[in-house]
């Protein structure tokens, strides 16, 4: 079933890979999205105010005062998420933003050691695309991925021409920090500006191009098992922010934290030259069969191809 026809029925399904069960999404702020990207009302308003920076830096910093920490352990039993894993007692946190972006305890996400392993570099839900620029159906029938608008260089896009993507979105009940899946060297960041459109399947079905819209940052990796790599962070709406916390210029270990987002659901992609990595075959399966994949930070989600 496409993602078309699952939100036709009202659901987003996912297959969860921590037992294999195909699972309906919980989704954060269900009914103003439908509003914003179903209604003809919605969508103006999302065209003329939703998709703007200061509608998400304004509801972010409502996120950042002490009222706003009310509403942290509503929202962790409503998600059931796990206290156990998080490095300050929820007490701690003086805003919701603060839990927002928090850390978790050492250990709380194993990082897969195999040497030829690359790592899933968030929790969330992902497709992966062996070759991105074959791709003819991403999210709706008969669209391609702009890539050259995605990286904002057209000689960058030329390199990686047939090579491959991992797409991993974050929901608002998300851990809402990312990692790199792999060792290397990651260069200075680079903003691209763009809007802050919602990044749920409901708003990508009507608008397959938010990815290439967006604000994002990108930063190139050269690493010696996948040659360069390219790790995309993308905002999206009621996203206050994206931080980089790594340093540039200094090696990174697989598994290693990049950055994070402050409040609100975003994503994350990495793409690899052509040929340099193999996804493992759930995760393509599930892509070509319109279900994305729940797995968490440093679990394996392919493995460098063997050059030689």
């Amino acid at each position: 079933m496409s993602v078309e026809e699952q939100l036709a029925k009202g659901e987003i399904r996912y297959v969860d890979r921590r037992d294999g069960a195909l699972k309906v999404e919980a989704i954060y702020g269900e009914r103003p999205l439908r509003w914003a990207y179903g209604n003809p009302l919605g969508r103006l308003a999302q065209w003329l105010l939703i998709r703007r920076w200061i509608v998400s830096a304004w509801y972010g910093s409502r996120m950042d005062t002490l009222s706003s920490s009310l509403k942290i352990k509503p929202f962790i039993e409503q998600y059931g998420l796990d206290e156990g894993e998080f490095a300050e007692p929820v007490d701690d946190y003086n805003s919701f933003n603060e839990f927002f972006h928090r850390k978790l305890k050492p250990g709380a996400r194993p990082i897969d050691a195999a040497n030829d392993s690359v790592v899933f570099p968030a929790d969330g839900r992902h497709l992966a695309f062996a070759n991105i620029t074959a791709e003819s159906n991403f999210f709706v029938k008969g669209q391609s991925f702009d890539l050259e608008r995605f990286l904002g260089d057209a000689g960058l896009a030329k390199r990686y021409e047939g090579g491959s993507m991992i797409l991993s979105r974050l929901c608002p009940v998300d851990y809402h920090r990312f990692h790199f899946p792999c060792l290397g060297k990651p260069g200075p960041p680079r903003f691209i500006n763009g809007w802050l459109y919602s990044v749920n399947p409901i708003a990508l079905v009507t608008r397959p191009s938010i990815f290439w819209e967006n604000k994002r940052v990108v930063t190139a990796i050269e690493s010696p098992p996948l040659g360069q790599v390219q790790f995309v962070d993308i905002g999206a709406t009621m996203v206050g922010s994206i931080r980089q916390t790594y340093s540039p210029g200094e090696t990174v270990a697989k598994g290693d934290e990049k950055g994070y987002f402050a409040f609100g659901g975003s994503s994350v992609a990495v793409l690899f030259e052509k040929g340099r990595i193999e996804f493992d075959a759930d995760l393509l399966e599930n892509t070509v069969n319109g279900l994305e994949t729940y797995a968490r930070v440093g679990e394996r989600m392919g493995r460098t191809h063997d050059q030689g």
